[in-house]
């Protein structure tokens, strides 16, 4: 059984749904859905509502959440944070000290990897809501902090930043680095990956900067082609210690 209480992905033809479970009914256009059904059931269980639409329920993963989640800003895309894993090694024996929170998107895709997440976000109604995401992730492994990462204390196997960075972030992540741990930084524009670069160079033993292009196919009668969507997020330096 589910649970009252846990956040679910109702998944429909053509409508997916983002509830808590509990007591009470969730109107749709498709009709209504018994969130007690819903508690009571099983993951991959079907719910119908009173028109007679069918729901799989699923429990969601770190995609949902990026989907569908409550945001204090626009997070960084699953590629940016598939590159951050990748390229650090992220793994489940691995401290990661993550900063620039806001809604805790990218602290959530750590936490299903890493052994320990601690984030910092500087704006107390954005570490507000990250906490809350976290909790529905169900990751006891990662704690949100409200306050400036400069503050953080600690060894660390990895340091990620996503928010204005300066030179003295990029020192501070060198403190709290162990021997051979990475640093990863994603910047917006090309002046602010520069100075990450310049000021990194000068202490990691191993700097590289890359941007990921994606392209998203689109499928119709015509044919299938690439999508007109725009393709560049940001840039992410990735300096080893």
């Amino acid at each position: 059984m589910i649970g009252p209480g846990k956040r679910v992905l109702l998944a429909g033809r053509e409508r997916k749904y983002f509830v808590v479970t509990g007591s009470g009914l969730f109107s749709t256009d498709r009709g209504i859905i018994d969130l007690g059904e819903v508690a009571s059931a099983e993951p991959g269980d079907t719910i119908t509502t009173h028109t007679g639409h069918e729901f799989r329920i699923t429990l969601p993963r770190a995609p949902d959440f990026f989907e569908h989640a409550r945001r204090s800003g626009a997070p960084m895309l699953p590629r940016d944070i598939g590159l951050v894993i990748a390229y650090t090694g992220m793994n489940r024996n691995d401290s990661v000290l993550d900063a620039g929170t806001g809604s805790g998107i990218a602290a959530i895709y750590f936490g299903g990897i890493a052994g320990t997440v601690v984030t910092y976000e500087s704006r107390p109604e954005f570490a507000r809501i990250a906490e809350e995401n976290i909790r529905e992730a169900g990751l006891e492994n990662v704690r949100v902090i409200s306050g400036d990462v400069l503050s953080a204390e600690g060894i660390y196997d990895i340091v990620h930043y996503d928010m204005t960075i300066g030179p003295e972030h990029v020192r501070h992540a060198h403190r709290l680095l162990r021997p051979g741990g990475f640093l990863a930084c994603y910047t917006p524009f090309i002046e602010y990956l520069c100075a990450v670069m310049d000021e990194a160079a000068l202490l990691f033993s191993e700097v590289r900067a890359m941007e990921c292009i994606e392209r998203e196919m689109t499928r119709t009668k015509r044919g299938t082609r690439p999508s007109t969507r725009v393709g560049h997020s940001g840039y992410l330096t990735i300096s080893r210690k």
